[in-house]
């Protein structure tokens, strides 16, 4: 029987190569997006998000297999959290009570590899305490003071946080839900495709995150992940954060960390 995966961010990058692969080998997808897909919502704001879990359960007849939240943003603005964290959170935790009602359910995260570096504490700690009218202003004060190249980071350590922490728990393990998350180095998206096309910054790039194993990713490599992750196969890998960046992570933190 074909599986019926719902993918935030289904429209474009890794979430349309996602969509792709899971189509081919013959499964149903609820694709969620701005616009494209066959549930249109806004994840930056409740009542998209709340649009967004309705309409995926009206799209599927409330049977959900699995759950893939791609949606993400770099922008160094607020919106950034409200999407990257507290969008994907409520689109998760919306669909948990049809996922606990499937055969072999399964959920993933799209990461990031800089979740891993330096992060705003503050911000983090607001997004981990479910605030997210503290998480937005504390993020509105570090675009304004000029550090809101950090939202970014510190948006996807507190999603890879909160991912460990629930993965174990009875409403997520405790049913059977196997959580986690595929955390990215550089990936060739239309996201990235103007930084990468500047020298300079492909350069800073390249510092910043190292790719010693085949260079910049494209979004297959990150898709093919996410599609074992929430496979049926996958029966005992929960709460990890697998990365998928060519080596960045053992380059950047060493072989003391495993």
């Amino acid at each position: 029987m074909a599986r019926r995966v719902v993918v935030s961010g289904a429209a474009s990058g890794i979430g349309a190569s996602l969509t792709r692969m899971l189509q081919e080998q013959g499964d149903e997808v609820v694709g969620v997006d701005l616009h494209g897909t066959a549930v249109c919502a806004d994840l930056s704001t409740e009542e998209g998000r709340a649009g967004a879990v309705a309409g995926v359960l009206e799209a599927a007849g409330g049977r959900v297999d699995a759950v893939v939240a791609c949606a993400g943003l770099s922008v160094p603005e607020p919106t950034a959290v409200r999407v990257n964290l507290f969008g994907a959170v409520a689109l998760l935790e919306g669909l948990r009570p049809a996922l606990a009602e499937a055969g072999a359910p399964r959920a993933a995260v799209v990461g990031s590899i800089t979740g891993t570096g330096v992060v705003d504490e503050q911000l983090v700690s607001a997004c981990l305490a479910g605030d997210e009218t503290a998480a937005t202003a504390r993020a509105r004060q570090m675009t304004d003071g000029g550090s809101g190249g950090l939202i970014y980071p510190s948006s996807k350590s507190a999603l890879a946080q909160w991912v460990r922490a629930r993965s174990v728990a009875p409403g997520w393990a405790g049913e059977g839900i196997a959580l986690n998350v595929v955390a990215p180095g550089v990936v060739r998206t239309p996201m990235t495709e103007a930084l990468l096309d500047d020298e300079r910054m492909r350069a800073a790039m390249d510092e910043a995150v190292p790719m010693p194993l085949n260079g910049h990713a494209g979004p297959d490599a990150v898709a093919g992940a996410l599609r074992w992750l929430v496979s049926a196969e996958n029966t005992h890998v929960t709460g990890q954060v697998l990365y998928v960046d060519g080596g960045a992570e053992a380059t950047l933190r060493g072989p003391g960390r495993f």
